[in-house]
């Protein structure tokens, strides 16, 4: 039951989450330093390792869910632009927008997963 694959999309999305926000705070934290780059999830390769999709024929361009499965998230660093004169391109205007963003996403998805496992406990208690 807890293996269900509800509870472990529910998972690896706070997964997601918790390390978006973790790469968030670290460039809200980083936005004196000089020549720090921003860094971000990528939330394609998040997407790509969620979705199950298989090729029918070997000459079909793989699917990276195939080579992907269970490989933790990449964090890329975004080394191409610079916003201030020490070389540092954090927008903390935009990385406050974002860490908002992250967490109304992340607060709904522990309401999902509270709402799944209080059903398990009904379950389990008989219906009371």
């Amino acid at each position: 039951m807890l293996n269900s694959s509800t509870i472990q999309k529910l998972e690896h999305a706070l997964n997601y989450r918790s390390l978006n926000h973790k790469t968030i705070a670290n460039n809200i934290a980083n936005a004196d330093t000089p020549n720090y780059k921003a860094q971000s999830v990528q939330f394609k390769d998040a997407l790509n390792t969620s979705m199950k999709a298989y090729r029918t024929d070997a000459q079909h361009i793989p699917f990276s869910s195939e080579t992907t499965v269970n490989r933790p998230f990449n964090v890329k660093t975004n080394a191409n632009t610079s916003y201030s004169h020490n070389g540092n391109n954090v927008d903390t205007d935009k990385e406050m927008a974002k860490m908002a963003e992250n967490q109304l996403y992340y607060q709904a998805l522990i309401q999902r997963m509270n709402g799944k496992l209080s059903s398990m406990k009904m379950v389990i208690g008989g219906g009371r």
